[in-house]
């Protein structure tokens, strides 16, 4: 890479912190930001998870921090955001990839479960939005991505409580970048299907036969796509983007999930 180019997508002297990060999408963004040379603080309900993804950053030659922390919980994310800018710096980078759910029936799934799945995707990173901006600020700027789905644009059955949670986070990322600008940039990444942990289960050899068939890319989506795009989002190179969602989805346009 030549020296004109590198300098664009480093994160060299900034704090990261990053939500869900002890396993799947939330643990490659964390590494592929200490891989571009940030410090990250790594959130999640699970230390052990942490503690490992911790000992691979400072492997790197960075700065990690574990956190042990239930995003649901407001003091927790105080708690956080203290405990980072004490330890390693103000933060300027948050990757808020904590939520998710699976698939509902509408007729089984209460009002109660479906409020949950909502505020779970939603409230945990409005949150914590608003506790690291002033840092941002007094830094001189900063960058958010919010990790979404492509659930929030695709019509389909059994996904209205996911898919209406993840479409609230992004309407929520395009309002609060105009709130925030312009010395904070908020973003969001739709992923489509990524091989993780928690697709495993569902993921049967015909499923995937036809995924990968109405896959124009014809092939599922790894951790590292999304690690890589959130990169870009936080990075120099995308600093005059903000309030946009990116679906990194290897160009499926309509629900494949069957």
């Amino acid at each position: 890479m030549s020296a004109g180019i590198e300098p664009l997508f480093s994160l060299a002297g900034r704090v990261a912190i990053v939500t869900g990060a002890g396993r799947g999408i939330g643990h490659a963004c964390a590494l592929m930001l200490a891989r571009a040379g940030a410090d990250v603080a790594l959130a999640a309900r699970t230390q052990t998870d942490l503690d490992a993804a911790a000992a691979e950053i400072r492997a790197l030659g960075r700065r990690a921090l574990a956190v042990g922390t239930d995003v649901n919980d407001d003091a927790a994310l105080d708690s956080l955001v203290a405990r980072t800018a004490t330890g390693l710096g103000a933060p300027t980078l948050l990757v808020n990839n904590a939520g998710g759910s699976g698939p509902n029936d509408p007729l089984k799934m209460d009002a109660d479960a479906f409020a949950h799945a909502l505020a779970w995707n939603v409230v945990p990173a409005y949150a914590l939005i608003r506790k690291v901006v002033p840092h941002m600020r007094a830094a001189g700027g900063g960058a958010v991505v919010n990790i979404s789905s492509v659930a929030a644009r695709y019509a389909q059955k059994h996904f209205s409580a996911y898919g209406a949670a993840k479409a609230a986070l992004n309407q929520m990322t395009r309002n609060l970048a105009q709130d925030f600008g312009p010395e904070v940039r908020i973003n969001a990444v739709e992923p489509g299907t990524i091989e993780t942990e928690a697709l495993a289960p569902y993921l049967t050899p015909e499923r995937r036969e036809r995924m990968l068939a109405s896959t124009p890319l014809a092939r599922l989506g790894q951790t590292d796509d999304i690690a890589a795009a959130v990169l870009f989002l936080c990075s120099p190179a995308a600093s005059w983007i903000t309030g946009k969602v990116l679906g990194v989805d290897g160009g499926v346009e309509a629900p494949n999930f069957s």
